[in-house]
């Protein structure tokens, strides 16, 4: 039943038409220091942005933001800063993912399929580096070894990027949210003085 349920999560999300404000490839460009942090601070900057999503509210907090079948039942009720301090150190990948699908469903955003073909090459290396580090072992070559040990690092190296350049959109699309750049909502303007040059 639950299952179902997500599937059908699934095939909306496919059916949005709103776009994220930057994509993927762009997030370095727009906050160079935001990406480096999210890239050497993966779960503080997780931390953030999820709290950040539900707006500030921790009583609105469910574990992996309620698409994972654990959750609701990690009693996050009692203690969410804990729960999701657990839950960024523990299931980081689910997290960053939770986030995103959160902002997407809250603001109708669809992925590009830019971003789809980052993220599937992202899980695509490293099923390849699980793959050849198995071999690697049955086989018991020295050389295999070290190749696969170099394959894990790069495809470690990808997944970090990635998850911090999605931590970068999320955190850039809630800076739209927020109206902290772009247009602002208007004002009263400033009053005016009228002169006369004679």
């Amino acid at each position: 039943m639950a299952s179902q349920e997500y599937l059908d999560k699934m095939k909306v999300r496919q059916e949005y038409r709103n776009l994220w404000h930057t994509d993927l490839m762009s997030t370095i460009q727009r906050d160079p220091p935001y990406c480096c942090l999210a890239f050497w601070c993966g779960p503080c900057v997780s931390y953030m942005l999820r709290k950040r999503a539900l707006y500030n509210d921790m009583s609105r907090y469910t574990c992996c933001a309620g698409y994972m079948p654990c959750s609701g039942r990690c009693g996050e009720s009692k203690c969410p800063e804990f729960c999701l301090c657990t839950e960024v150190f523990l299931c980081f990948g689910n997290s960053v993912a939770s986030t995103r699908f959160l902002l997407q469903d809250e603001f109708n955003i669809q992925t590009t399929k830019c971003d789809n073909c980052i993220i599937g090459f992202m899980f695509c290396l490293q099923q390849v580096a699980c793959i050849f580090s198995i071999v690697a072992m049955i086989v018991g070559s020295d050389e295999l070894q070290d190749a696969a040990q170099l394959l894990n690092c790069l495809a470690d190296m990808v997944y970090c990027t990635v998850c911090a350049c999605m931590q970068t959109q999320h955190k850039i699309e809630m800076d739209k949210r927020d109206g902290m750049f772009g247009p602002q909502p208007m004002a009263i303007p400033p009053v005016q003085q009228m002169s006369r040059l004679d």
